[in-house]
């Protein structure tokens, strides 16, 4: 199979003296801005060390600016700190101003620019203001604070030029610029983190109304792969956080309080450190604090432990990994146990008990409500939450045996280290205060793979003092984790595809050997569960006591009738409503001789490729879209997702996220395949692509089984890039129909439209068919198109001159076809929420 040639790259960011020279010409207020701040700075004699003493009230901002020195609002843009400050902000004024201001227009920048520093401003002061009385500790700790720079012109000028980006782009973009400024403002909480997080949010209101739309709220919709990516940042900056609280020295944000669950990093009084070291009953815990304050890097990871394992496990979450899922989620709820403990002990300690160190180490003198030591600790608990709810969002498991190998060499990489650690200690043991023995190094092993202390509120029975015993002290539980973390790491990074469940693998089987119907290969997708008779089987999902069975059974030819009828029996047994959706005529029969019902849902469109040469007037469209593709450098190009390079892969993922945020209501499944049927390696992609290897659409295509030999393929995901080539869907599907006429192939499915039919005059129609059922279904058809356009979709493969098969769905009772509907609805949309469903209804109504 050709993989995409890759063609000519004209290097990323790369530019001749003459381009820059148009970039800076094109960037006027930009350039304007650099001067004046340099120029305020040295004419002021602050670029060494910030502003003057007399100078700076009026040029820095604080608490109390408001009312007296209102002007510093805007004046703080123009000082820096120090020269180092001066340094910085402007290479981030450049690196922002250049690109954007060409964008916005140097009007649109400027206004979004000084506009969201100002309101940004204005925000933060009257944030601080409402929440004194519940967050009091903190306001009073950043009265001390100043804000000086251009950080939060560029924050507020980069969240503004994103409504002028695509959907994908503009929501990618602002979510991690707001997950990074809100990571700095909750944890380490100074005045500048909230005022360049006060600035990105009103840059973000302000970029729509420069471009003459109104900001638009509420949940944008997304694609299972983009919810996945969002839920890993979440977990991501839930990891980070507390590090950054822990790290940092004067960390004072409302969730910086977490360090205590996250990590075991203790700060050290140096009165508390002299006062225990002067006493003799206080030697074990002075020299506890004394390994502490000279904690090295290994101390530090092992005191960030479940910081670490929780980036591992958003990087398998956001490739779908159902392992990364259970440990995240794993971690999150001892993380909500630990949380109420801490609370308990915090809230209602034991009379007469004494302060402690480690997780519980939190004085409640230190805030000024209860709540806001509270709710901070809630954060767990929500991501617990969150987790359960997105569980559908993780179906990806790796091949079968990948984690009894992990739990296997993780097992030995335990055992080898804590001999190893034993043995070392006994030959090193005049580096340590007291000497151990084997009993107290035997004793100590637990605690060299947890950080010290974080579980239990003790000290250790020896300490290391020379370079040698330190080393391995700290050693040995960073290289058991960050060997487990490689392990952890490969198994997501292990493909998925070819290795399935044995239910899975014995359906491909099946497939493979005997062949089924031309949408036969949905039927090994994510979601169904299988029922097997002899050499046939069905895929089928239940819904609210309903078996949604897709298509018809799949299995020799002579084996359909009785799969059929025992699948049936199956279901009573169990209590579910049987029925059969996708299924082509000749199965309708069989289900009308048995007393069941049934309706036309769809309308599959077939090309008889050995009939296929669009000549003639009615191919018109279909050969000026090849010649046009032609002249314009685009070719198509075979590949499957897995074997696509890097660039390709990312070019369609954009796309296919675009083409999704687009939409107002979830990406549909089932029938309708997704990026994650797409990486399956059965599964061809063909690609229009040009010769500056841009992807400008991408359509797969799901193979067709018969006695062991493909026959023919379906049409599946289709998706073009807004600002592509126009016609390109057109020239892929001729293209491939003219390649799959060359390999062979028998026939091509342009796939089936749910609720869509051709018009009567060109499919006969059934002499039984349910005529008010018929009616229902047209009209739903109807009010659907404005949401998901089927029709339009079946119109549009009509150029193409295809042969139309009516698909339909069986059923045993039409008293229950109301519960059948709810189940085919979610077997669609097995994710919609109330606000999407309102926004469906609405459609609806609207159509009326």
């Amino acid at each position: 199979m050709r993989q995409p040639d890759p063609g000519r790259r004209v290097p990323v960011g790369h530019r001749s003296p003459a381009g820059w020279a148009r970039a800076l010409r094109g960037s006027p207020a930009t350039l304007t801005f650099v001067v004046l701040f340099w120029g305020t700075g040295a004419l002021s004699a602050s670029l060494r060390s910030g502003p003057p003493s007399f100078l700076l009230p009026h040029v820095a901002v604080t608490s109390r600016s408001l009312p007296d020195h209102w002007y510093a609002l805007l004046l703080s843009a123009f000082w820096e700190r120090d020269l180092a400050g001066y340094i910085v902000g402007t290479l981030v004024v450049l690196l922002a101003g250049l690109p954007l201001e060409r964008r916005l227009g140097s009007v649109r920048f400027t206004l979004a620019a000084i506009g969201g520093h100002v309101l940004g401003i204005l925000a933060t002061l009257g944030f601080l203001a409402a929440a004194r009385g519940l967050m009091g500790s903190w306001i009073r700790d950043l009265s001390g604070h100043l804000f000086l720079g251009p950080s939060a012109l560029a924050c507020a000028a980069a969240m503004a030029a994103t409504a002028s980006l695509s959907t994908l782009w503009r929501r990618r973009i602002r979510v991690v610029l707001l997950a990074v400024l809100l990571l700095f403002a909750m944890y380490a909480g100074g005045f500048e983190d909230l005022v360049r997080l006060g600035a990105a949010v009103a840059g973000g209101l302000l970029g729509p109304v420069l471009l003459g739309r109104r900001p638009r709220f509420g949940r944008p919709t997304v694609s299972r792969h983009e919810a996945r990516i969002l839920v890993a940042l979440l977990l991501t900056v839930a990891a980070i956080g507390p590090v950054v609280a822990g790290l940092a020295p004067h960390a004072v944000g409302p969730l910086s309080v977490l360090k205590f669950l996250f990590t075991n990093i203790q700060p050290v009084d140096p009165a508390t450190l002299q006062a225990s070291c002067s006493r003799p009953a206080g030697l074990r815990d002075c020299a506890a604090a004394q390994l502490q304050l000279r904690a090295g890097a290994g101390g530090i990871f092992m005191a960030i432990l479940p910081s670490f394992l929780l980036l591992l496990f958003a990087d398998g979450l956001r490739r779908g990994r159902r392992f990364a899922w259970a440990g995240a989620l794993l971690i999150q709820a001892s993380l909500s146990l630990l949380a109420a403990v801490t609370i308990a002990g915090v809230l209602l300690p034991p009379p007469g008990s004494a302060a402690r160190e480690g997780v519980g180490g939190i004085e409640l003198s230190g805030y000024s409500h209860p709540l806001s030591l509270v709710l901070p600790m809630l954060v767990p608990v929500l991501l617990t939450v969150l987790l359960l709810a997105g569980r559908n969002l993780f179906p990806v498991q790796a091949p079968r045996g990948t984690y009894l190998r992990l739990a296997r060499r993780v097992v030995i990489a335990l055992i080898v280290l804590s001999l190893a650690h034993v043995g070392l200690g006994l030959v090193l043991a005049d580096g340590f205060t007291p000497v151990p023995g084997p009993p107290q190094l035997l004793a100590d092993v637990p605690d060299r793979f947890l950080p010290l202390g974080f579980l239990v509120d003790r000290s250790p029975a020896f300490f290391p003092e020379s370079t040698a015993a330190v080393v391995l002290y700290e050693s040995t539980g960073v290289v058991f984790w960050a060997w487990t973390g490689a392990l952890l790491l490969r198994t997501f990074l292990r493909p998925a595809h070819g290795r399935h469940s044995a239910d899975e693998e014995r359906a491909r089987h099946i497939l493979k050997s005997h062949g089924g119907g031309s949408l036969s290969w949905m039927t090994t997708w994510s979601g169904n569960s299988y029922w097997f008779t002899g050499s046939s089987f069905i895929a089928y999902r239940v819904h609210n006591g309903v078996a949604v069975a897709l298509g018809p059974p799949v299995g020799p030819p002579a084996g359909r009738e009785a799969a059929f009828r025992e699948f049936a029996r199956h279901c009573q047994f169990n209590g579910w409503t049987p029925c059969f959706y996708f299924v082509p005529d000749e199965l309708r029969g069989l289900a009308g001789s048995l007393g069941w019902g049934s309706v036309q849902v769809a309308q599959e469109t077939v090309l008889r490729l050995d009939e296929v040469s669009f000549r003639g007037k009615k191919f018109q469209d279909i050969r000026t879209a090849l010649n046009r593709a032609a002249k314009a450098g685009i070719r198509a190009e075979w590949t499957t997702f897995a074997q696509a390079p890097l660039a390709v892969q990312a070019q369609i993922e954009a796309i296919s996220e675009e083409w999704v945020a687009d939409k107002k209501v979830p990406e549909m499944g089932f029938t309708l395949g997704s990026l994650d049927e797409l990486d399956d390696p059965e599964v061809r992609c063909l690609l229009a692509i040009d010769a500056d290897h841009t992807v400008h659409a991408v359509a797969s295509w799901l193979p067709v089984y018969r006695n062991g030999y493909v026959v023919g393929w379906t049409l599946d995901f289709m998706r073009r890039r807004g600002d592509g080539f126009r016609a390109s869907i057109d020239f892929l599907i001729a293209s491939a129909a003219l390649s799959l006429q060359d390999e062979g192939c028998e026939f091509m499915s342009l796939s089936g439209a749910p609720l869509a039919r051709v018009p009567a005059s060109s499919v006969a129609a059934s002499a039984d068919a349910n005529g008010a059922l018929d009616r229902m279904l047209d009209w739903l058809g109807a009010a659907l198109e404005p949401v998901y356009g089927f029709r339009s979709l079946l119109a549009f493969k009509a150029k193409f001159k295809p042969d139309y098969e009516p698909m339909y769905l069986l059923y045993p009772d039409a008293a229950a076809l109301p519960a059948i509907a709810n189940a085919i609805t979610r077997a669609y949309l097995p994710s919609i929420n109330l606000g999407q469903g309102l926004t469906l209804v609405r459609g609806l109504l609207t159509r009326r």
